[in-house]
Formats: structure tokens, C-alpha cells, sequence
């Protein structure tokens, strides 16, 4: 399989594209479906412990219902990958959702923890004190490399923006991490250090556009109270 880094960044611009506007489309049944939790607070208030695992556990459910419901393409069932993760005609594409608390609003506007398994930008972080850092994800830039059913590996995140106490949703967003095929393109930009040895996060706040599409956005907010 012979593509650009233009062609990579072109299939993620319209994947994007989709999911944004469906997402948008579909506003008023995810802001529902947040709101279902509400009708048995009585029932699971006294368990609930504040933590962002909780509160993720629930919006999931939500958004990805709604993805799935859409039927975008064949889901696939390998146990190496986001927890959805679709092959459509042109690629393999896998889709998180990030929850973050207001008192971490930094790693709401900056960067956010992805996992080995939701991404293929292998690359160097840079920390501290002049140091580096080799990354190696666990998934491919390409899928079936080098045989006729290739297709490029595309990495979504839907990333929500809550708080503690009322667990009020105050920002939605959706962004696409880069390929592992334009590390030549955004070099360390895209990676940042997390908090263990071998951690990353995707630091989207460096490449809030797709520089190779004329400056095409990469970071758009479904839903918004607030300015951030």
C-alpha cells in the first residue's frame, strides 16, 4: 500500500467529519442520556466515590451506544485495540472516550492520557532536563501491511469535560490523534510524558490542526458551557 502522508491526514479529516456531525446531530439524545442517571440517584449516590472511573463508566455507556447504534461500519473483536474499533471501507478505526474532572481542567486543554493500545504514533518524548524518551504503541500504522486488504489504523478520542461534585458535563470535544505515518511530519509535537515510565499523553494542543489540509481543524467542541 503506497499513501501519502496527505492521503493519511485526508482519511482522518473525514472520519472526524463524520463522527463530529453525527455526534452534533445526535446532541439532544447523548445530553438525555446523561441526564438518565438522575431518575435513580437515591439508588447509587451512597456507592458513587467521586472518581473519574465511575462517572466514565456511565458516559460511556451513552456515546457508545449512539456510535454503535449508528452501524459505521464492521465492529471488530481483537483483543489489542480501543474499546470500539471499526473496519470501513478505506480503514480501521478505533475511538475512546476521556472524562476529566475541573479540578485537572490543565489536561482538558493540553493533553490527555491515551493508552498503547488506542494508538500508533511511535515517537520520542521529551522530557525533562534535556532527556528523551522512546515510545513504541501497540497498534500498527497500517493494517494487513504489505497484502491486498491494507488499510491505514485511525485514532479518535471523545474527550468530557464534568464536574466532581454535581457531575454536570461542561465540555464535549472530538479530536484524532495523528497516524504513526506523520511522526515525519509532527515529530515529538504529538507526545507528551504521563506520569509513569513508558506513559504518554497525546499532547493535541500542539497540533490542533492537519497541517498537510490547508490548516483543517483536528480539536472540534461538540457542546460547551464554558470557555476553554
Amino acid at each position: 500500500m503506497n499513501i501519502t502522508p496527505r492521503q493519511v491526514e485526508e482519511l482522518e479529516y473525514k472520519y472526524l467529519m463524520k463522527y463530529f456531525h453525527f455526534l452534533k446531530f445526535a446532541e439532544d439524545e447523548m445530553m438525555i442520556g446523561f441526564k438518565t442517571k438522575e431518575k435513580i440517584k437515591n439508588d447509587w449516590i451512597n456507592y458513587y466515590s467521586s472518581g473519574i472511573s465511575d462517572f466514565s463508566t456511565g458516559a460511556e455507556r451513552i456515546v457508545y451506544a449512539l456510535l454503535n447504534g449508528k452501524g459505521i461500519g464492521q465492529p471488530n473483536s481483537a483483543p489489542v485495540g480501543s474499546d470500539l474499533f471499526f473496519e470501513v471501507e478505506d480503514a480501521f478505526i478505533h475511538i475512546d472516550l476521556k472524562t476529566v474532572q475541573t479540578d485537572n481542567i490543565g489536561d482538558y486543554t493540553n493533553s490527555i492520557f491515551v493508552g498503547e493500545n488506542q494508538n500508533s504514533y511511535k515517537g520520542v518524548i521529551k522530557k525533562t532536563r534535556g532527556r528523551t524518551e522512546d515510545y513504541i504503541p501497540h497498534l500498527p500504522y497500517t493494517y494487513n501491511r504489505g497484502k491486498l486488504q491494507e488499510k491505514v489504523c485511525l485514532s479518535y478520542f471523545v474527550t468530557i469535560l464534568y464536574e466532581k461534585e454535581t457531575l454536570d458535563i461542561l465540555v464535549i470535544s472530538i479530536m484524532c490523534m495523528p497516524n504513526g505515518l506523520l511522526e515525519q511530519i509532527y515529530g515529538s509535537r504529538v507526545l507528551k510524558a504521563g506520569k509513569n515510565q513508558g506513559k504518554a499523553r497525546f499532547n493535541f494542543s500542539q497540533v490542533e490542526n492537519f497541517e498537510l489540509l490547508d490548516g483543517e481543524k483536528n480539536v472540534f467542541k461538540l457542546f460547551s458551557l464554558m470557555k476553554i
